[in-house]
């Protein structure tokens, strides 16, 4: 037993540390480290943050982002964005009886030729009717196409994961029916044309978050 932990020791040691950063326009913010015994190694490993941690704002605790490390440069990962969700405490805490929670999915594209999974969320004041429902949800899903389809894949992100595309949805949809909050719950990248790449399962098996 004692040669067993020994052996897991001296492999522990003989690994490297690495400084992992978001992606460029997230402004290359330091999210940690994480280790390895060769660089190699580390490209394709899933990493997750929040945007609180990188912006220093409390409240955007309870947005995580899920990045994937694509390059290794000395000892800095780069990581490249793979998708954002709010936590499930927060989701939960704004849920209220009597209200209407109005969901919608959409796969949606941008300028510059990125694919999207979209699931943005309302909630009312109040109960609403069946048909103030499919109109609200009918604007969200032309507000979210919309801005996909108008800006870069970078500021579509921005949007969706900062709070503009949220409350452009609220702006347009209030008229319809009182609304308490609209939140971007889920953001996914299906498509990348610099990579060709698309997220699978197999990538959520080898998730290892970085230590802070």
């Amino acid at each position: 037993m004692a040669r067993k932990t020994q052996r897991k020791l001296d492999k522990w040691k003989s690994k490297s540390w690495y400084a992992v950063e978001t992606p460029v326009f997230m402004s290359k913010a330091n999210i940690g480290s994480t280790p390895a015994e060769e660089p190699e190694l580390l490209v394709g490993r899933i990493v997750e943050t929040t945007v609180g941690e990188i912006t220093n704002d409390f409240t955007k605790h309870n947005t995580k982002l899920k990045l994937e490390i694509d390059a290794v440069n000395g000892d800095v990962a780069s990581t490249r964005f793979l998708g954002h969700e709010i936590t499930t405490d927060y989701l939960r805490s704004i849920v209220k009886r009597q209200t209407s929670r109005i969901d919608n999915n959409l796969d949606v594209k941008t300028k510059d030729g990125y694919v999207i999974r979209v699931k943005p969320i309302c909630f009312t004041v109040k109960r609403a009717r069946t048909s103030q429902i499919k109109a609200i949800r009918e604007v969200m899903e032309r507000i979210v196409r919309t801005r996909a389809s108008e800006l870069t894949f970078e500021q579509f992100i921005e949007e969706a994961i900062m709070g503009k595309l949220s409350a452009n949805i609220y702006r347009n949809s209030k008229s319809l029916y009182p609304l308490r909050r609209v939140e971007i719950r889920k953001t996914e990248v299906l498509y990348s044309p610099k990579a060709d790449v698309v997220d699978t399962p197999a990538a959520e098996e080898a998730e290892a978050p970085a230590e802070a």
